[in-house]
């Protein structure tokens, strides 16, 4: 039986991560992170947790995170092709299995009628819009994603 794999999905924490994220991230194989991040000391708090996949945003600076962190990112897990950018704009789904976007704030979960590929915005844990606190979490086991869903926080 293969290995089920955790990933947390999380975007827009503006230098803030709440004491109910930092529950909710507990048991992550990895966060993934779509940028917005606006601490490198934060970055590090989620490094202690689970390895750490993110992108830059718009109020990133590169110069403060280590240079795996770009303005877009693409890792390999699960034996899924993943790609992670602040702008939805800027994912190429034709690339990937799995899509991950920030920037609104608003959460939304689909698949992309044209090329299948998951593509999720896990709103924001801290400074959400039109919606309540939220983070995403995707699971899967090689080569498939067997869940995914917005998790919504106090």
């Amino acid at each position: 039986m293969a290995e089920i794999r955790r990933y947390d999905i999380i975007s827009d924490t503006h230098g803030y991560l709440t004491p109910e994220l930092l529950d909710a991230l507990q048991g992550a194989d990895v966060i993934v992170h779509a940028g917005d991040i606006c601490s490198l000391s934060d970055f590090r708090t989620l490094q202690l947790i689970a390895p750490v996949q993110a992108c830059l945003g718009n109020n990133d600076y590169a110069s403060d995170y280590p240079p795996t962190v770009r303005a877009r990112k693409v890792f390999y897990g699960s034996g899924l092709k993943w790609q992670v950018s602040h702008y939805r704009e800027r994912l190429n789904l034709s690339l990937c299995d799995v899509a991950i976007c920030g920037h609104t704030h608003t959460p939304f979960l689909e698949r992309d009628e044209w090329t299948g590929t998951l593509v999720m915005n896990p709103g924001s844990p801290t400074a959400p819009r039109r919606s309540r606190p939220s983070m995403g979490r995707i699971l899967c086991e090689e080569g498939r994603v067997i869940d995914a869903q917005i998790i919504t926080l106090r």
